[in-house]
């Protein structure tokens, strides 16, 4: 497997070309940062962006929905297209034009193809949430059969694409660094919250460390 994806005519960058990566760890660090995603299909030759959850596998990513998604239907042997953001900050400039945001970002293309065999698509699902809660799946009520025949997972493998990543402050024009304006960074930060639990929990269920102790990117 190649250190690097495949720089494309679709996968390469126009402009900013600093900020851009094809390495493939920084591709995957992002993807796992980041759960949520955007997959882009094309439906009776319209353009559609779903949001949704992904997951990475080694040199591939998953996501999954309901059996009856026209998207899904439609992504299945399929290019797609599936992104992933995260925001990092505001950047303010001394003018307008020159206001911008840090980020990092990862864009894939390439076949969706779904995963058809029943052991298979229940392994991927158990990975996909115990990489979110590890150790939770196990204790779960186990998966009806009409449980798995409702849920699609797609999946595809990461060689096309690229990461981008902004950091630091605002890039002005020279002679504004002279105006009495206030530049700089608005860091923003996604917070996980003290866990609310169901009203219909039973009466002495314990928080689970994997509730308790969540982290994420």
């Amino acid at each position: 497997m190649s250190d690097t994806l495949a720089v494309t005519d679709r996968s390469r960058l126009r402009r900013s070309h600093p900020r851009g990566s094809f390495a493939r760890e920084d591709v995957n660090a992002i993807l796992d940062a980041q759960p949520l995603c955007s997959a882009a299909y094309v439906i009776d030759g319209r353009p559609y962006v779903t949001p949704t959850l992904q997951w990475r596998e080694g040199d591939h990513v998953y996501w999954h929905g309901s059996a009856a998604s026209r998207a899904l239907k439609a992504g299945r042997d399929a290019e797609v297209c599936l992104s992933v953001s995260i925001l990092d900050g505001f950047v303010l400039a001394r003018s307008g034009m020159h206001h911008s945001v840090n980020s990092r970002s990862v864009t894939l293309f390439g076949t969706a193809f779904r995963v058809e065999d029943e052991a298979e698509k229940l392994a991927k699902l158990a990975r996909f949430v115990n990489g979110l809660f590890p150790g939770r799946y196990d204790g779960l009520r186990p998966d009806h059969a009409q449980d798995l025949k409702a849920t699609t997972v797609l999946g595809m493998k990461i060689e096309e694409g690229a990461a981008k990543v902004r950091t630091g402050g605002p890039n002005d024009e020279e002679p504004d660094y002279a105006l009495p304006i206030w530049a700089g960074v608005i860091p923003v930060r996604m917070v996980v919250g003290t866990p609310e639990p169901d009203p219909r929990n039973l009466p002495g269920v314990e928080l689970p460390a994997h509730v308790r102790d969540f982290r994420l990117g």
